[in-house]
């Protein structure tokens, strides 16, 4: 299925008032989020492309050239994405469109196109988590006369307009394709999930200022959960003292003893290798490992990206740009980075297998929103 009978809206409006920053430009995996949609877009096939936007831009225009995207601006201000729908759908020449936001770094335009030849209505919603997604949603175009008329109003809500005409929903699963980012805690889980996603495995380093807060058990914790689900964890630590696996009389303690490189001990259940380097590489180690799906890595405060913070009231919380996440005694809520209950088992699951750049499986149940969801008509 393909899009060639689609118009797509990308609503971008460039408020970002909980970012603090124009997030359209803001990178994620080395690259802008709203040419990151776009580039997403070029391997699409839609009839025609819009860039709706509340002010038009040097930077947008270059994006929109580079990408054979027109630009709309919105003819009432200041009303939020229901202006750039309403402009959008004002101007398409197809009699449907599929508008999606330029926040989301990691949605797949191929999870809704199943959905294109699935309805027969004026506006089909996702609904994943249990939550509206009207900026990953299909539109008639009649619909302009509907949200200017909203918007004439004084209404910048879009549910109030799409209540008011034949809609249905559609239940989805795949809540990471949704994932948005609006606040600088969104943005910290974001970079870390885009750079598992370029790893050959994905790794998450577990920090804590002091020893004794509880990494080791941590780890242990998530591995048992994993491994209940079939999902293989290695385990790198760290340790800046250095180390010695072997034990004096033994073959391999000789061969490195006199000055062998290398020493691998091979058996039927495995191996295990030492190897003298000056200068460790912890990727180049984390290469190495076979059949594991993730890897998770332990040390005191050095770390890679994507990083979860442990506290527990010693020493000073780490909270550098590298640190998605924080498992503490006293979390608290912020919207520069997720704070959560050092027991959260569950959360910490769930942080983890998105950091790791994990999908679940797209599977979608269309509902009438009449019939379904009664409780939400108000």
């Amino acid at each position: 299925m393909d899009f060639k009978n689609f118009s797509l809206l990308i609503i971008a409006g460039g408020k970002s008032s909980r970012l603090g920053i124009d997030k359209r430009f803001v990178e994620v995996g080395g690259v802008g989020l709203l040419e990151n949609t776009l580039r997403k877009v070029s391997a699409e096939d839609f009839a025609e492309i819009f860039l709706c936007v509340e002010e038009n831009l040097p930077a947008l225009e270059i994006l929109s050239e580079k990408f054979g995207a027109k630009i709309l601006v919105d003819e009432v201000k200041n009303s939020g994405p229901m202006a750039g729908l309403a402009i959008g759908l004002a101007n398409i020449k197809t009699n449907w469109a599929l508008a999606v936001s330029a926040d989301m770094p990691f949605f797949d335009f191929k999870m809704l196109s199943p959905l294109a030849e699935k309805f027969s209505t004026q506006a089909l919603i996702p609904i994943v988590g249990g939550r509206f997604q009207p900026l990953a949603a299909f539109y008639r175009r009649e619909l302009a006369e509907i949200f200017f008329k909203e918007l004439s109003i004084g209404q910048r809500k879009i549910f109030a307009a799409i209540k008011k005409v034949p809609h249905e929903f559609v239940e989805l699963s795949c809540e990471e394709i949704f994932f948005n980012v609006n606040t600088p805690a969104d943005l910290r889980l974001a970079r870390g999930r885009a750079e598992n996603i370029s790893r050959t495995t994905p790794i998450i380093s577990i920090v804590a200022p002091e020893s004794g807060t509880g990494k080791t058990t941590f780890i242990e914790r998530l591995i048992k959960i994993f491994a209940a689900q079939k999902i293989s964890v290695g385990v790198i630590k760290s340790d800046a003292h250095g180390f010695n696996l072997d034990v004096e009389g033994k073959d391999s303690y000789k061969f490195q003893a006199v000055g062998a490189k290398s020493v691998a001990v091979i058996s039927p259940d495995g191996y295990f290798m030492i190897e003298r380097v000056e200068n460790q590489n912890f990727l180049s180690v984390a290469d190495k490992m076979s059949g594991v799906d993730l890897i998770l890595t332990e040390s005191r405060t050095k770390n890679i990206c994507p990083t979860i913070s442990l506290w527990r009231g010693r020493g000073e919380v780490i909270k550098n740009e590298k640190i998605a996440a924080i498992f503490t005694s006293k979390p608290e809520k912020s919207d520069d980075i997720y704070q959560f209950d050092i027991n959260d088992l569950e959360s910490a699951e769930k942080i983890c297998k998105f950091l790791a750049g994990f999908t679940q499986c797209c599977r979608f149940l269309v509902r009438n929103f009449r019939t379904e969801f009664p409780a939400l008509k108000n």
